[in-house]
């Protein structure tokens, strides 16, 4: 194959997936806390779960389901439902912390339990609808616009953004650990967390 069909529509992939993805959100929110507080491994396993069900709903976009799931709006609103109390819950525990900090040391000995980052995770992944309109109906259906084989190439950038991102966010944070040290930087980071929880929860109910 060409350079033009193989590089050049992963480049393209890559590129898109990026502006998709490179945007404060709750999951990335989630994943920036967890990159300062947690350990290395526990970083490792959240980042793990947030770009492998990316590539798993870019996959599913290619092959097709992003025209199901277009075709599914009850089974949206579900899982609109669900992530709204999800988001709101986490959005009032994140402004509890702000008001009343626990003494937490930003190192690598100290943080999130493995358990309670798997479940977070895993929970703002899926239960966000707008994950699977961006990421199985959107990219999918834009992968779907290249040739029968540039798509794969298209789609496996897309997957690869996402890999770089979290990883790099994820890991990246550790470099903002010095500054977490003092208490008050966790107040400032909680209630920026609170924020975009409350504001994406109050969002999403409004589109119920």
């Amino acid at each position: 194959m060409h350079l033009a069909e193989t590089l050049l529509p992963a480049l393209f992939g890559i590129l898109t997936g990026l502006a998709l993805i490179v945007a404060i959100g709750s999951q990335n929110a989630f994943i920036l806390r967890l990159g300062i507080e947690a350990h290395n491994r526990t970083v490792l396993v959240a980042v793990l779960i947030c770009a492998v069900s990316d590539a798993v709903l870019i996959l599913a976009g290619i092959l097709g389901i992003g025209a199901l799931v277009g075709t599914a709006p009850a089974l949206l609103i579900v899982v609109q439902v669900a992530g709204v109390g999800f988001l709101l819950s986490y959005g009032v525990f994140a402004a509890v912390r702000v008001f009343r900090p626990k003494n937490l040391v930003a190192s690598a000995s100290t943080g999130i339990s493995a358990k309670v980052a798997v479940t977070t995770t895993i929970a703002l992944t899926w239960l966000n609808p707008h994950v699977y309109l961006d990421t199985v109906v959107f990219l999918g259906s834009v992968a779907n616009q290249q040739g029968a084989a540039e798509r794969w190439w298209w789609g496996g950038g897309a997957v690869v953004a996402s890999f770089l991102w979290f990883f790099a966010l994820g890991f990246g944070a550790r470099m903002l650990r010095p500054f977490f040290a003092k208490p008050g930087s966790w107040r400032i980071l909680d209630g920026f967390i609170a924020v975009v929880m409350i504001t994406l929860g109050v969002r999403m109910a409004i589109g119920i």
